[in-house]
């Protein structure tokens, strides 16, 4: 199925990422941005300052659906962070991307191309939920004691839709250059600020902020976060690790998003700033703006 989509698809690019690092400050060159759609993509990755090795998995698939009445958009943007130690984590994270990555190409090509359906939205985030349940279910068989953090994003024409499992983070970066969070943490500190016990800022420093209540990989049952939310023109969405946004503070961000026309270079600068802040963890971003 999956080659059959590629073949009727366009306009399409794709790519995975993750543990090609072998220099702990080198960082990926991104790829071209694509500007025959209604959206551009831009990602960059690091290992980092203090990892000798990434565990974070990116992967972006941007297309154009030809088999419909009229060409539809479908991309898939995702990052996972990996847990459990260099071998578990770097495989859990890339699992993750793949398994979840494949089942929707598979559902939506097979739904719109060949079935001709107009997919409801119910059906949707079914979809997202049944792709974590694959990524959830190939990690518990083939690396258990592994663990990773899934945030993904899936725009079908206009409209975005979204699963999150753990502390990687989705943004809208909106028109009035305001850097809006989507995505909540599954953080046992996320949980002590939602309790009022502490604030933001000291979130951001305490000595457990890094600990998951909820991730792929986990013995317990969990239920993903599901979202949807729509992007206007010039509107940007970013997804990162924590390498990105533990070290880089909102305001940081939010310079680097509006000094540079070129989104490669942003999400490049966004990189480069995590690791001139110390790069203690892995780094990766996925940037992706509508354009017309």
């Amino acid at each position: 199925m999956f080659e059959l989509f590629k073949q009727l698809s366009a306009k399409k690019k794709s790519v995975i990422m993750n543990n090609d690092t072998n220099d702990q400050t080198k960082v990926n060159i991104p790829g071209k941005s694509l500007t025959r759609t209604r959206f551009r993509l831009a990602y960059c990755q690091s290992s980092g300052k203090e990892r000798a090795h990434n565990e974070d998995a990116i992967f972006v698939f941007l297309s154009v659906l030809l088999g419909v009445e009229s060409p539809r958009s479908f991309g898939i943007y995702l990052v996972a962070d990996g847990m459990g130690g260099h071998q578990s984590g770097e495989v859990a994270s890339r699992l993750a991307a793949q398994a979840a990555s494949q089942y929707l190409v598979d559902k939506i090509s097979c739904a719109t191309i060949f079935e001709k359906k107009i997919i409801p939205e119910e059906t949707l985030f079914g979809f997202l939920r049944e792709a974590v349940n694959e990524a959830q279910n190939l990690i518990r068989e083939q690396v258990p004691g592994g663990g990773t953090t899934l945030t993904l994003a899936m725009n079908l024409a206009n409209k975005f839709y979204t699963a999150h499992v753990g502390d990687s983070r989705l943004y809208v970066i909106n028109n009035n250059s305001e850097v809006i969070l989507r995505t909540k943490d599954h953080t046992l500190v996320q949980r002590l600020v939602d309790l009022g016990q502490i604030t933001e800022q000291e979130a951001r420093t305490h000595l457990q902020r890094n600990v998951l209540y909820c991730a792929l990989g986990q013995i317990d049952p969990f239920e993903p976060d599901l979202d949807k939310f729509q992007l206007n023109v010039g509107e940007r969405m970013m997804i990162c690790s924590d390498g990105l946004w533990g070290v880089v503070n909102d305001e940081q961000t939010q310079a680097i998003l509006g000094r540079f026309p070129s989104l490669d270079q942003t999400a490049c600068e966004l990189v480069k700033a995590a690791n001139e802040l110390g790069g203690p963890d892995n780094i990766s971003v996925v940037l992706v703006e509508r354009i017309v």
